[in-house]
């Protein structure tokens, strides 16, 4: 049911927006975040860590649970940080909307997956932002951190919102900023990442900007949410691209009987005009890397552009699991095995080194691929202690010599730092090595990707 308001005068108008900006810099603000997955999680506990009150909103009882108890489910998000925060009032977790009343400023982490179809399914910033609507009262900052393609912002959030009577940049302030941590990596965290912020008015991106400034290192205002939604998709999409090209390269170096990772280690060794990427069996996964293009894509051809190289290179990395099943396969073959009936231990099926997300794993539809040609498959991730493949639910194994020698083939496909290599290379009988992981050993039965 629609909101029936009135707009704030123009006489409040500088009241309602400088009342919001004091409270952002004395950390009075009460701030929120709607989802509660690896983007929001640590977004909120940089929040509360630098003094806010937060209160997390996510659909998932679950998880909203394990929050208020203080057991983290990312991995960048230790227990005890997390307990420290719900302990002292910081944060709390809840599956109500209706929180959303007393908040001053809500950032919206929700996924934004690909329909069957490949085109983008908005369906969960839609549901957020509604709820946000039906709880929407003046002076609320919404900053939408969702990946999603430019015009998100202005053309589905900005007119549910607007529902209610108030506009954006005088009763509300409405900004794009996304997100674009990178799990694993303990260099480059929420804090320190640059923040790219782009709202519908100049003042909302100034009032955003605040915000961001009080947890963040810096930030990069652009001059629209279009801007700052087109930023994200170009970064995964020139990751995507340029992965593209080092699967081709390894594939083209295979015939050539060249090692691939050689060729890119020498290369990287000039100091401009080159930066180095790696192949694997698929494109690095996670919710963002291999969605990001489709949605490009999806948008280009929605405004009468062909965007060749983007398909193509979408193309060629969504080859690499049959590309890598087919390598096994021939490994097996030279040693008058079949793939039928061989036993196979994945080494890793999350999506990356050193994280638990199997979201779009490459490893994942490897495993499934030999499954289909009748391999005995196992797997072993210490992060991964199980999971479902074509209904079947398989169990991560103890990594042990012992396990090692009694397979036909051992594949790594994600390269965790936790794996004992020295093992994995003196005790397979034969090791297809998709990430190059040991380098450092030579023998007969180690073979590159």
């Amino acid at each position: 049911m629609e909101l029936m308001v009135e707009t704030v005068p123009a006489k409040r108008l500088n009241y309602v927006q400088r009342a919001l900006e004091r409270k952002i810099r004395n950390r009075s603000a009460k701030v929120g975040v709607i989802g509660l997955g690896h983007v929001g999680l640590g977004l909120a506990i940089e929040m509360a860590e630098k003094g806010f009150r937060v209160t997390g909103i996510d659909i998932d009882g679950g998880k909203v649970e394990a929050v208020n108890a203080g057991l983290s489910h990312v991995l960048e998000v230790p227990n005890e940080s997390l307990l420290s925060m719900v302990v002292n009032g910081a944060l709390r977790a809840t599956q109500s909307f209706t929180a959303v009343e007393s908040l001053d400023t809500i950032s919206i982490c929700v996924p934004t997956p690909l329909r069957k179809t490949k085109d983008p399914d908005l369906s969960y910033i839609i549901a957020a932002v509604e709820a946000v609507h039906n709880h929407l009262r003046p002076g609320k900052l919404i900053v939408l951190e969702s990946t999603t393609y430019p015009g998100t912002t202005r053309e589905v959030v900005l007119p549910i919102l607007e529902k209610s009577g108030f506009k954006a940049g005088k009763d509300f302030f409405l900004a794009y900023s996304p997100e674009r941590v990178d799990p694993g990596n303990k260099a480059f965290t929420t804090c320190n990442i640059p923040k790219v912020i782009g709202g519908i008015t100049p003042r909302c991106t100034e009032l955003a900007t605040l915000l961001y400034q009080q947890f963040v290192e810096r930030t990069v205002p652009v001059s629209s949410p279009e801007s700052a939604e087109m930023v994200k998709l170009l970064e995964n999409t020139f990751r995507s691209v340029n992965i593209a090209l080092a699967n081709e390269m390894a594939g083209m170096c295979g015939k050539l009987h060249i090692n691939v990772w050689e060729v890119i280690e020498a290369a990287k060794t000039k100091p401009f005009g080159f930066t180095p990427f790696y192949p694997g069996p698929g494109l690095v996964g996670g919710h963002c890397n291999p969605i990001d293009p489709y949605y490009l894509a999806w948008k280009a051809r929605m405004n009468g552009f062909q965007p060749r190289l983007i398909e193509l290179a979408t193309i060629i990395n969504s080859q690499m699991p049959g590309f890598t099943v087919n390598r096994i396969a021939d490994a097996l073959n030279r040693r008058k095995k079949s793939m039928n009936g061989s036993r196979v231990l994945a080494l890793g099926v999350a999506y990356k080194s050193d994280v638990n997300d199997i979201r779009e794993s490459a490893a994942l539809e490897v495993v499934k691929l030999l499954m289909g040609e009748g391999a005995n498959v196992s797997y072993s991730d210490p992060y991964v202690s199980k999971v479902e493949i074509g209904g079947e639910i398989l169990a991560s194994a103890n990594l042990t010599s012992e396990l090692l020698k009694s397979m036909d083939c051992v594949v790594i496909l994600t390269d965790h730092s936790l794996f004992d290599y020295p093992m994995i290379a003196n005790n397979s009988p034969l090791v297809v090595d998709c990430r190059n992981s040991l380098r450092d050993f030579s023998g007969p039965n180690i073979l590159p990707l």
